[in-house]
C-alpha cells in the first residue's frame, strides 16, 4: 500500500564527510531469489537501476549488492548506499526544511536537521604562576574548545515512500521526519545522545567491513538504541500507524499515521489528516464521544504529561450524554474537551457522535461488511451470547429510531442490552445516523389561481363566459380553503381581492375587520331587554377586543415583511400564520438560516433552547411551506465514507 514506507535511511554528515549509518529493512530481495534461481539468469536479466521492484518483476532482480535493495517486503532496489548518502547528505541551507526527492517510482522524504555539535570536556592542569607553559597550554584549551563549539553535523532521517503516495500521506512522514531531528538534536544539547550514537555506528561499520552488509546493520541494531528507535518505528507505520517511542530513555515521541490508524477499525478507508480536521472544526457542545478502543489503550497516544487531563474526561465519560456535559462533570473547559476528543479521534481511538437517546434515527451503513464470513458475526456473538448480528441489524433496513424498537412493557435490562448492541455496531460502523434536515419551499401553485381570479375580477371589460370561467377557477381555492389540512384561514380568505372593482387594489383585511366591528356595533342596539349601560359595557368590551385584533393583524404583518411577495402569498394560507407565536417562531427561524438543509433538528434544538416537541409541532403547522428529509450529518460521515 502506499500509505506504509519503503524504508527509512539515517545519514550522518560532519566535517570528516558524509556516510549512511543506517537503514531499515535491510534484508535484500537478491540472497533471497539466489537460492531458488541460479545467478547467471538473475544477472542476465537487465532493469532500472533505480525501481521499485514488483511482485510481477522478483525474477528479474539483480543479486549485486550495490543493486539489490528491492521492495520484496518494503524494501528498495537499486540504491547503492553511497548514492543515497551523497542524495542526502544536503548543504546548510537545505537544512531545517522540507527535502523531497522523486527517482522514478520512489519519492524520498525528509527534515535535515543541523545540529550543533556537544563538545568533549578538556582536562587541564591549573596554571602556575609565573610559568608560560602552562599559560600557552590554557590558551591553546581555550581555543579548542571555541572551535568545538563551532563544529556542526547534519542529521537526516529519510523515508521512501511510493512515488504515488498523496500529498497528505507525505506530509504526515515530513512531520514525523522533523519531530524525530528535534528530539534527537534536545538530546544531543542535554547529553549528547546523537554523537554517541553516530560513532558507534560509524565504528561497527569499520569493524565489520569483511562482513556483509545485512550483518553489520544487524549488528548495529543490537548495540545502538538509536538503530532500534527507528527499527521500531518503521514496523510499528507499517502495521498500525501509531507510534509512542522513548529516545535515550528519557523523550517519549508519539506519532499517528491516521490513514493507517483508521484502517483498523474500518477497513479499505482513506482517511487523511485534512478530512479529520473538517470534522473537528464542525465539533459542538451537543455532539457525542464513543471510544473505539478500551481504557487500557488510551495512554499510548499521550505523553505522560498529558495522561492527568485524559484521565479526568474518561472519568466523566459516558456516550449517553454531550460533550458539554462531560466538561462540566469532569471539571474541564469546553475547550480542553474539544482538544482532547479531537486527539483522540486523530488517534483513531474515538469517534464523533450524537449521543444515544430513543429519538436517534439510524440506518445500515452502505458498505457495512455484513457478509455471512464477516468477521463481526463471530465477534458479536462472543459479546452478546445467543444474539445474531444480522438479526439485530435487520431491524435496521429501514431507518428506525430506538424508541420505535422498545416497548414500555420491556424490562430496563432489554433496553439496555439493546443500548448496548447499538454503540457496538456504531463501533464498528455497521450503523449510519441520519439527521432531519429542513427546507423553506413554499408552492407557488395556489398564486395562480389567486392572479387569474383576480385579473377577471377586477377587469371591467368581461364576457360571460369568461365570468364562468374564473367562477370554475375559483372553486378550487374554496375547496382548498375548506380543507383542514391546507388550511383557509380568515387572513389568507380575506386576502383575496373583494368583487368590487372599485376597492379591488385597496387591502381587503382591514375593510373586513372593520365590516366586521360595524356588523357588531350595529347588532347590539336590536336587543330591546337591555339598558343602555349594559349596551355601552358591550360596546367597550368590543373596542377592546377589536384593538387586541387590530395590533395581532399589524404584528403579522411585520412578521410577514420578511417574506417576498410570492413566500408571504403562500404563508398566509396556512391557518397556523394567524397565530403571532407560531408565526413570530417561525421567521426567528428562517432569519437564522435554519431552513436552509444546512442544520439539523438537534442543532437547531440546542442553539435554540427547543424542545423537540415544539419544533416537530410547527414543522407540522408550516408543513405547505417546509420540506424535511433525512440524511447523514456530512461533517461526520465524511471521515468514514472515504475509498
Amino acid at each position: 500500500m502506499e500509505v506504509n514506507p519503503l524504508a527509512v535511511i539515517l545519514v550522518y554528515f560532519d566535517s570528516k564527510g558524509d556516510r549512511l549509518l543506517y537503514r531499515y529493512p535491510y534484508q535484500t530481495l537478491g540472497q533471497t531469489l539466489k537460492l531458488e534461481e541460479p545467478r547467471e539468469e538473475l544477472v542476465n536479466k537487465k532493469r532500472n537501476p533505480f525501481a521499485v521492484a514488483h511482485t510481477d518483476d522478483l525474477l528479474q532482480t539483480a543479486t549485486h549488492q550495490t543493486q539489490t535493495q528491492s521492495q520484496g517486503p518494503g524494501q528498495l532496489q537499486g540504491f547503492a548506499d553511497d548514492v543515497l548518502s551523497a542524495l542526502f547528505a544536503v548543504k546548510p541551507q537545505l537544512c531545517n526544511q522540507k527535502f523531497e526527492l522523486k527517482l522514478n517510482d520512489v519519492r524520498f522524504v525528509s527534515h535535515p536537521t543541523l545540529i550543533s555539535v556537544v563538545p568533549t570536556p578538556v582536562a587541564t592542569a591549573p596554571p602556575s604562576a609565573g610559568s608560560n607553559l602552562s599559560s600557552a597550554a590554557g590558551v591553546a584549551a581555550t581555543a579548542a574548545v571555541a572551535v568545538a563549539k563551532k563544529q556542526q553535523m547534519l542529521i537526516n532521517i529519510v523515508f521512501a515512500l511510493h512515488a504515488q503516495a498523496s500529498y497528505s500521506i507525505v506530509k504526515c512522514y515530513h512531520e514525523l521526519s522533523k519531530r524525530l531531528g528535534l528530539a534527537l538534536k534536545f538530546e544531543e544539547q542535554r547529553s549528547g545522545y546523537l554523537t554517541e550514537q553516530t560513532a558507534l555506528m560509524a565504528r561497527t561499520h569499520d569493524e565489520q567491513q569483511q562482513q556483509p552488509l545485512e550483518r553489520t546493520l544487524e549488528l548495529i541494531a543490537e548495540r545502538c538504541s538509536l538503530a532500534q528507535a527507528l527499527k521500531s518505528i518503521c514496523n510499528d507505520l507499517c502495521t498500525t500507524g501509531l507510534l509512542s517511542t522513548t529516545l535515550n530513555q528519557n523523550l517519549t515521541l508519539t506519532f499517528c499515521l491516521p490513514a493507517k490508524a483508521h484502517q483498523l477499525h474500518k477497513k479499505g478507508s482513506m482517511v487523511d489528516p485534512e478530512t479529520i480536521d473538517r470534522c473537528l472544526r464542525a465539533l459542538k457542545p451537543y455532539h457525542g464521544m464513543l471510544l473505539l478502543v478500551d481504557f487500557a489503550e488510551l495512554l499510548d497516544c499521550v505523553p505522560p504529561t498529558g495522561a492527568r487531563m485524559l484521565w479526568q474526561l474518561v472519568d466523566a465519560y459516558n456516550p449517553l450524554i454531550s460533550l458539554q456535559s462531560m466538561a462540566s462533570n469532569a471539571d474541564l473547559s469546553i475547550e480542553h474537551v474539544y482538544k482532547l476528543v479531537s486527539h483522540l479521534v486523530y488517534w483513531a481511538k474515538a469517534t464523533i457522535i450524537y449521543p444515544l437517546c430513543e429519538t436517534n434515527v439510524y440506518v445500515i451503513a452502505p458498505d457495512a461488511p455484513l457478509h455471512t464470513r464477516s468477521h463481526l458475526v463471530e465477534k458479536f456473538s462472543t459479546r452478546f451470547a445467543g444474539m445474531s448480528l444480522f438479526e439485530v441489524i435487520s431491524d435496521f433496513s429501514l431507518p428506525t429510531s430506538i424508541g420505535h424498537l422498545t416497548t414500555p412493557l420491556q424490562q430496563p435490562a432489554r433496553q439496555g442490552i439493546l443500548a448496548q448492541m447499538v454503540l457496538w455496531m456504531l463501533q464498528h460502523h455497521l450503523l449510519m445516523q441520519l439527521h432531519t434536515y429542513v427546507q423553506f419551499m413554499p408552492s407557488d401553485a395556489d398564486d395562480e389561481f389567486g392572479d387569474s381570479a383576480s385579473c377577471a375580477q377586477a377587469g371591467s371589460n368581461v364576457t360571460e363566459e369568461e365570468q364562468d370561467s374564473n367562477h370554475t377557477e375559483d372553486e378550487p381555492n374554496r375547496d382548498r380553503d375548506d380543507d383542514p389540512l391546507h388550511g383557509g384561514s380568515m387572513l389568507s380568505m380575506s386576502s383575496q381581492p373583494l368583487p368590487m372593482p372599485v376597492n379591488a387594489h385597496r387591502r381587503s383585511v382591514p375593510e373586513d375587520h372593520y365590516s366586521l366591528a360595524s356588523d357588531n356595533i350595529a347588532v347590539q342596539p336590536s336587543s330591546s331587554h337591555k339598558s343602555n349601560f349594559s349596551m355601552t359595557a358591550s360596546l367597550s368590551t368590543d373596542n377592546c377586543d377589536s384593538l387586541d385584533s387590530m395590533e395581532d393583524e399589524q404584528k403579522l404583518k411585520e412578521l410577514l415583511q420578511v417574506f417576498n411577495d410570492a413566500d408571504r402569498a403562500a404563508i398566509r394560507r396556512i391557518p397556523a400564520s394567524l397565530n403571532v407565536d407560531d408565526l413570530s417562531l417561525l421567521v426567528k427561524l428562517y432569519q437564522m438560516g435554519y431552513f436552509k438543509s444546512e442544520h439539523h433538528l438537534e442543532e437547531i434544538m440546542y442553539f435554540e433552547n427547543l424542545r423537540r416537541s415544539q419544533l416537530l409541532q410547527l414543522l407540522d403547522k408550516f408543513r405547505d411551506v417546509l420540506i424535511i428529509y433525512e440524511t447523514e450529518d456530512p461533517a461526520i460521515a465524511s471521515m468514514y465514507n472515504n475509498k
